[in-house]
């Protein structure tokens, strides 16, 4: 129980640092404006493992989107359908990577193993944080399965002589989900940023997770452009052992 807690703490400390340091820049005026957005010619690609917020924190997280839009509405507001927390990045989106590079079938199969004993597990959705680029909903794992998960996830694939990137950028330890990125300047941005405040620590709600998707995706997971290669369900805790 210590070890799960002191997770739980390390993740809300990480949060809040980004917080503070982002904040800073925001109040100063600084927004870093993502050129890609409305890219034809945006050829980064990748696979991912994700699960979705179910719908009881969809509909708080569209009230929220919608108030940001009325401000501001030349941003770039996540549809539902792409709005996801990445369980692990397998392979990072990057130019020129498509499915035709690997064996679909062969990732299936090493995700399915690797998960099947898994179980399930609450995740709550508590405040947003940031970065200069993007507005984040913060998730909290309420015990240490993803934890679990994601460090079963490295120790398989590391073993496999498949194409990933683990961890070759960052080490994922966050549950959160991007939900808004700065695409135009700001045109009313002291009314924004005291919209945004207040939403600081708001309560979206809760999830169970009990169903992750490997996805080939462009970098923003829009729905369009995102290949469902596979569904994989983990264990109910009331399943047998």
């Amino acid at each position: 129980m210590a070890e799960e807690t002191d997770h739980i703490f390390d993740i809300e400390q990480h949060y809040n640092q980004l917080w503070e340091t982002t904040w800073r820049k925001f109040t100063a005026g600084v927004f870093e404006l993502d050129p890609l957005i409305a890219s034809e010619n945006d050829s980064r690609f990748g696979i991912t493992l994700l699960f979705r917020p179910g719908q009881e924190v969809w509909k708080r997280i569209q009230q929220f989107l919608l108030e940001l839009q009325q401000i501001e509405p030349e941003q770039y507001y996540y549809p539902e359908a792409d709005i996801h927390v990445t369980v692990m990045s397998i392979i990072s989106c990057h130019a020129g990577f498509s499915l035709d590079a690997i064996r679909v079938e062969e990732y299936m199969q090493l995700v399915q193993q690797t998960v099947q004993n898994s179980q399930s597990f609450q995740l709550y959705f508590r405040g947003i944080t940031a970065s200069p680029s993007c507005l984040l909903i913060q998730g909290f794992p309420v015990a240490d399965q993803l934890n679990q998960l994601r460090n079963k996830l490295r120790e398989s694939f590391r073993s496999a002589t498949l194409q990933q990137t683990i961890d070759t950028r960052y080490v994922l330890q966050t549950a959160h989900s991007t939900v808004v990125r700065f695409k135009a300047p700001l045109q009313n941005p002291s009314v924004f940023l005291d919209k945004v405040q207040e939403y600081r620590e708001y309560d979206f709600g809760s999830t169970e997770v009990s169903e992750l998707e490997l996805v080939y995706n462009d970098w923003y997971q829009r729905q369009a452009l995102v290949q469902l290669l596979g569904r994989f369900s983990l264990k109910s805790h009331w399943d047998c052992c």
